[in-house]
């Protein structure tokens, strides 16, 4: 087991200074759904997903010394400008969470802002954006205060490690283009306690793949993803699942390999209708799907059956239905999307989004 415990990252506090530090990072899709955990946020199957370019969060971080007329220090948190107490809670808890691997924390007073480009909550995996920017901001920290992390590779594996224990899938989102998370016989370096980059395993057709997100509702979900979690421990399909996602993933992974558009196109989808078929299934049961979804994938099959074209769709735990093609096609779809499928989108809204280079420090 990794342990990035370390008691000896204690500040100077007659040395502190105000300061401030800023990461953009980006969303991931999913292409293999993690659904179902345990310990301390270990996933019960492993996960791949395609980084993200324009679906992003900004996070910045300022700090100084703590008020020492407080019983812990103080952190004020403002979402687009407005401050939201439900999550400086979260961040809170999370902050509690990190105690043992940055005791720093405890001597600060924090005030961060966020921003996200896309509908928060939406089913577009913002805790994934938003808890690797964070995550990514605490470590750049301690690089900064104590010089460590200054290896790429290691900064890199803490903050995936970190975001992991703030949201699974968020340990993702730190790398390149693909990132692999949780054991798995298909790759002898994955592991459950953080994310492996995964760029340079695959074919180059799939560093170029595009990722429009049609966004059937803007809302927030009825069920969070972290509810949809704690489902899975009763859900009487979760051991079927479990193997089942191993199967599809040494299948996947070959096929990233070589290139194999079809093969991965069609495990994407099938995964895609699994994670909602195991809400459905769930006790007590949900559908975050909607109509106007459904009518997409339709349109999309029909599309892909009449024209040939290797146009694929994945679904989040949310409503909004991710469109998944080569770069070569990128004409043909986006017309089509404009011309048959926006006026499915609330208020017309989509998101042109593609494989991304990762999370970059502002």
């Amino acid at each position: 087991m990794t342990d990035y415990n370390n008691p000896k990252h204690i500040l100077d506090s007659s040395s502190i200074k105000e300061g401030s530090v800023k990461w953009r990072s980006p969303s991931n899709i999913a292409l293999i759904k993690y659904w179902g955990k345990h310990g301390n946020q270990l996933p019960n199957n492993a996960s791949i997903s395609f980084t993200l370019t324009n679906a992003y969060t900004e996070t910045l971080i300022s700090y100084k010394t703590r008020n020492t007329s407080t019983a812990s220090g103080q952190i004020n948190f403002f979402l687009d400008g407005k401050s939201r107490e439900d999550f400086r809670d979260k961040i809170v808890k999370n902050f509690q969470k990190l105690d043992a691997i940055f005791p720093f924390l405890k001597q600060l007073d924090f005030t961060i802002h966020s921003h996200n480009s896309f509908p928060h909550s939406a089913g577009i995996a913002s805790s994934a954006s938003s808890m690797s920017a964070l995550a990514l901001c605490l470590c750049s920290m301690e690089s900064y205060f104590f010089g460590t992390l200054q290896n790429i590779e290691d900064f890199r594996r803490k903050a995936s490690y970190v975001a992991r224990l703030m949201s699974g899938s968020a340990s993702r989102s730190i790398f390149s283009k693909m990132a692999l998370w949780g054991k798995t016989s298909a790759d002898q370096d994955s592991s459950n306690e953080y994310a492996i980059p995964y760029e340079d395993k695959i074919h180059d057709v799939f560093k170029h793949f595009h990722d429009d997100i049609l966004i059937v509702r803007k809302g927030e979900k009825s069920v969070s993803s972290r509810a949809g979690h704690q489902l899975m421990e009763d859900n009487i399909y979760a051991p079927v699942r479990y193997r089942d996602a191993e199967k599809k993933m040494v299948q996947l992974i070959s096929a990233l390999q070589k290139g194999d558009v079809t093969l991965v196109g069609k495990i994407t989808e099938s995964e895609a209708l699994t994670l909602h078929a195991l809400m459905m299934t769930s006790t007590p049961s949900y559908i975050l799907m909607e109509p106007n979804t459904l009518i997409l994938i339709q349109k999309v099959q029909n599309f892909r059956k009449e024209t040939k074209t290797p146009l694929y769709f994945t679904l989040d735990a949310g409503p909004n239905l991710h469109l998944l093609y080569p770069d070569q096609y990128k004409e043909s779809v986006k017309d089509f999307i404009k011309s048959e499928l926006v006026q499915y989108c609330e208020d017309a809204f989509w998101i042109e989004d593609e494989v991304g280079d990762g999370p970059v420090q502002l």
